[in-house]
């Protein structure tokens, strides 16, 4: 279970930044880029959730692991790569 737990950080963490980058690029600003992060947080949850084949507790203790371990540390790595993107991008 905890390589599990691992796995759920990391695909969160690599998720927000790919995330961030994306939402850096297409110019999103204020509420559209947060709202977009959770949508990339849900499409993060459903995915990990078809991989564990929807049996939760077989992998997991709870269904609150999948869906929202790593999600406030995945925010800041989010805004991190959204405003390094967005100025390269849009600013420089």
């Amino acid at each position: 279970m905890q390589n599990n737990m691992k796995v759920i950080l990391y695909s969160r963490t690599f998720m927000a930044i790919i995330g961030g980058v994306i939402a850096g690029i297409l110019g999103l600003t204020s509420l559209t880029g947060f709202i977009f992060y959770f949508l990339v947080m849900a499409m993060t949850s459903v995915a990990l959730t078809a991989k564990a084949k929807f049996s939760i507790h077989s992998y997991f203790d709870s269904w609150n692991r999948i869906l929202l371990d790593g999600f406030f540390g995945g925010l800041m790595s989010f805004v991190l790569f959204w405003t390094f993107a967005y100025d390269i991008v849009h600013i420089f």
